[in-house]
């Protein structure tokens, strides 16, 4: 018959001043930190891939490329896609009797997120996907929504600073030199490739 076996003995407390607890204390803040880290990006991710979606939901399916002035009118649209929800804000807190205002916080957060957008539109630029890059465009209608293959799309700032200065040329020569550059980079692809061949 085999020995019954002693209940396992309990487990040493650490000392508080020990190196192993100085080693579990920085172990608990790294893995909180990587925690935070995850959900940061995750959070991150989610919103850009809720822009982006609301960009692919008001595309022209028949249009091939866009121009720096219909992308504009796009971003436009996308500024102005909180205005529904504070007019029905505003009706809230326009009925007589009432006492403080109603969804204050919402309303706030919407007006931030609004000020944010225009002021980066208005100066550095504003990030959408390239859908004046006729190849891009191609590339994000092809796009499920899935967050995993989000940087396979390519994004682009367009600021409203640029269209006043640029006109309809301009832009036809930098959609060339955007595709001559891919083209470029293919054929060093292609050399390195043949050269690696050729080594063996």
């Amino acid at each position: 018959m085999p020995k019954a076996q002693k209940g396992k003995a309990a487990e040493k407390v650490v000392h508080p001043f020990s190196r192993k607890a100085a080693y579990l204390a920085r172990e608990e803040i790294r893995l909180k930190k990587k925690e935070r880290q995850k959900n940061d990006k995750a959070t991150r991710l989610s919103s850009i891939g809720e822009k982006l979606l609301w960009f692919q939901g008001e595309l022209d399916p028949a249009k091939t490329a866009y121009t720096r002035k219909e992308a504009c009118d796009v971003i436009e649209r996308y500024l102005q896609r909180f205005d529904s929800e504070l007019e029905q804000i505003e009706l809230m807190n326009g009925i007589k009797g009432r006492q403080g205002r109603l969804h204050g916080a919402r309303e706030d957060v919407i007006k931030q997120t609004i000020e944010r957008e225009r002021a980066q539109y208005e100066g550095i630029g504003f990030e959408i996907p390239d859908i004046i890059n006729a190849k891009h465009l191609k590339t994000f209608r092809e796009w499920t929504g899935d967050l995993k293959k989000l940087p396979n799309i390519k994004l682009r700032k367009v600021s409203k600073k640029g269209l006043d200065t640029r006109n309809e040329g301009e832009e036809k020569n930098e959609a060339e030199e955007d595709d001559n550059e891919e083209e470029d980079d293919l054929d060093d692809e292609q050399l390195d490739e043949m050269v690696l061949m050729t080594d063996d």
